[in-house]
């Protein structure tokens, strides 16, 4: 009689352990989503930006492995999307994919400018709203130094004008990120 009143308070709480079980899945693909580098325990995804111009990125995580292309653009900004030694594994705005040594990464934030369609060069406004006074028109492709970003809109400098951008026209920020 013990065994059967036992198994029957089980079998009334296995719907409810199922529940739970479902629920802890979930929390844990809600945590994979906010991996950290093996290497660095930093975000990745993460954006970054090139130190020197020259900067090979190669087939894999050594110097023994082919180049496969070879920035030459200083400040670019590349998402770093692993990491495996002194080696990370990053992701250019074409999403072109491959491998750069750590000392060729700088923590400092740029963002290009993409082509928006009807609308070129694009603007960089005066205040973080639309309609605001025009500082400098952007071509595609411009790189330029985050100063910070909220909401939709970042303040940016690039050869001398500082103004804010649409984060809508750029690559190099996530789209719910906040910077200061």
């Amino acid at each position: 009689m013990l065994v059967s009143g036992f198994l029957s308070s089980v079998m009334r709480f296995l719907p409810a352990l199922g529940l739970l079980a479902s629920l802890a899945t979930a929390a844990r693909a809600d945590d994979a989503s906010l991996t950290t580098g093996s290497v660095t325990k930093l975000p990745i995804p993460r954006f970054v930006s090139l130190k020197p111009s020259d900067t090979p990125m190669r087939e894999g995580p050594s110097k023994d492995h082919r180049i496969k292309w070879v920035f030459k653009r200083e400040g670019l900004p590349v998402e770093v999307i692993g990491e495996h030694e002194q080696w990370r594994r990053i992701r250019d705005s074409e999403s072109t994919e491959g491998w750069v040594y750590f000392g060729r990464l700088s923590n400092r934030r740029t963002l290009i400018i993409r082509e928006a369609k009807g609308k070129t060069p694009l603007a960089m406004l005066k205040e973080a709203q639309d309609g605001a006074p025009v500082v400098a028109k952007l071509e595609p492709g411009v790189v330029a130094h985050i100063d910070s970003c909220s909401g939709g809109w970042c303040k940016v400098s690039v050869e001398g004008y500082s103004g804010y951008v649409a984060k809508a026209i750029t690559w190099g920020v996530y789209p719910d990120e906040q910077l200061k």
